[in-house]
């Protein structure tokens, strides 16, 4: 059976689209992405500006027509923190559904964390001891301490990089005195994970969605590291080299973005913030080991529904 997610997320747009293999293996057949960017110029005041709505319908119309070119048999749509949290974002589903065909399912911080970590589980090799997961979106940030065995703690918070992007508008570069108050203002809104790491202290990060994956793709560039490839689903990211991207995006100013290999360009604006939230969770949780997975939302949404639906697929 051929089928098709698509991961309606603040910044991005993900299509992928898998066949299923042996009852519940899956394979990789096309995969796209579409910068939208719904959260830009209105993301703290509550609603989709028309210009973000539009490029949103947009980047639906292109995934349909893509989804009809592959023959793909059935379509789960999904969307996170800009879509649930617009006041116009049921406006936003129902022309989807009316234009489209495609039913777009909103769902709350704790479905997303949840369909996070199937995917995070299925491409990372967990263990008995306890690992914290971090989603960094643009709406929101998700955190999930988990091991092989079980998940310990998982939230949702209103803390994405787009948000904090709208919130704070840093100088560029941003100045020491933006990253203190920017870190500040995350330390209020984490205060009870931090509690909460003390009960279940974890031993590493491991970090999901795009951000993570352009961090594997600067330390290549601009530091020779490990490529990413088709077939790996995981990464450990050497400290030193994570410090040193660190350091070259926060004192960079938007045109120097451009210029670090690896990045891509609808990053160039939200990395500073990724980074300072990384930076943090690490010296905070006091962690010194970082792993990335490749897989996050959309392959947890996809594990989720192979497993409720076996007979559909033998």
């Amino acid at each position: 059976m051929r089928l098709a997610v698509i991961d309606c997320g603040t910044n991005t747009f993900n299509l992928l689209i898998i066949d299923v293999e042996n009852g519940t293996n899956f394979k990789s057949v096309y995969k796209n992405r579409i910068s939208v960017k719904l959260g830009e110029g209105a993301i703290n005041q509550g609603f989709i500006s028309p210009l973000a709505f539009q490029r949103a319908l947009e980047a639906i119309r292109a995934f349909k027509f893509l989804i009809k070119e592959h023959f793909t048999e059935k379509v789960l749509a999904f969307a996170t923190s800009a879509i649930r949290d617009a006041s116009n974002g049921n406006e936003l589903v129902k022309k989807v559904k009316d234009e489209f065909d495609i039913s777009l399912t909103v769902i709350d911080g704790e479905r997303e964390a949840d369909l996070i970590f199937l995917g995070v589980k299925e491409a990372v090799k967990l263990n008995e001891t306890i690992s914290l997961i971090m989603d960094i979106g643009g709406g929101s940030t998700e955190l999930i301490l988990a091991n092989n065995k079980k998940v310990y703690w998982k939230g949702s918070f209103r803390i994405g990089a787009a948000r904090l992007l709208d919130k704070f508008l840093p100088s560029n570069p941003i100045a020491d005195t933006e990253i203190n108050n920017i870190h500040a203002y995350i330390e209020e809104q984490l205060a009870a994970f931090f509690e909460i790491i003390n009960l279940y202290p974890p031993v590493e990060l491991i970090g999901s969605s795009g951000a993570f994956d352009s961090l594997i793709e600067m330390i290549n560039g601009e530091l020779n590291g490990e490529p990413l490839l088709d077939e790996k689903t995981s990464y450990e990211i050497n400290l030193d080299h994570y410090n040193q991207i660190s350091e070259m995006v926060r004192s960079s100013t938007f045109e120097g973005r451009k210029r670090i290999k690896g990045l891509i360009p609808i990053r160039f604006d939200m990395i500073v913030i990724s980074c300072l939230m990384v930076d943090l969770i690490l010296n905070r949780a006091k962690l010194n080991k970082l792993r990335v997975s490749i897989y996050s939302l959309k392959e947890g949404a996809l594990i989720d529904f192979i497993a409720s639906h076996p007979s559909k697929h033998m």
